[in-house]
């Protein structure tokens, strides 16, 4: 088995899907940390890395049902990248959760099973 380094999940416990992505890790026998996003969002910088870890664009990981977006307008598409990743950041609930970030790699679990990818 390969030695693995500091397992992160960014997880909103009211979300069945980041609970059973976590769940799913720690049968692994693996205890991440758990950065409650919604409490603690990440940084612009933070969450820039974590596209770029994922691969995707910031409109690939907002939420595009949350009252925030529309209220803020964020269809529009002449918002930067910058501007969607500060709204984001601002407004945490337009994040798509859960998000595992391992050794340099990062996933989106939506379905859980993308983290084992990573694992």
């Amino acid at each position: 088995m390969k030695a693995v380094s500091e397992v992160v999940i960014y997880h909103n416990p009211r979300c069945g899907t980041s609970r059973k992505t976590l769940e799913m890790i720690r049968k692994k026998g693996i205890e991440p940390k758990i950065i409650e996003y919604l409490k603690m969002p990440p940084t612009e910088k933070e969450l820039d890395g974590i596209l770029k870890l994922l691969g995707i664009e910031p409109r690939e990981l907002i939420r595009t049902k949350e009252a925030e977006y529309k209220k803020h307008k964020l269809d529009h598409t002449d918002l930067s990248r910058d501007q969607l990743i500060a709204a984001m950041v601002k407004y945490p609930i337009l994040i798509q959760r859960p998000i595992v970030l391992i050794n340099g790699r990062a996933a989106l679990g939506r379905p859980p099973e993308n983290v084992e990818k990573i694992l």
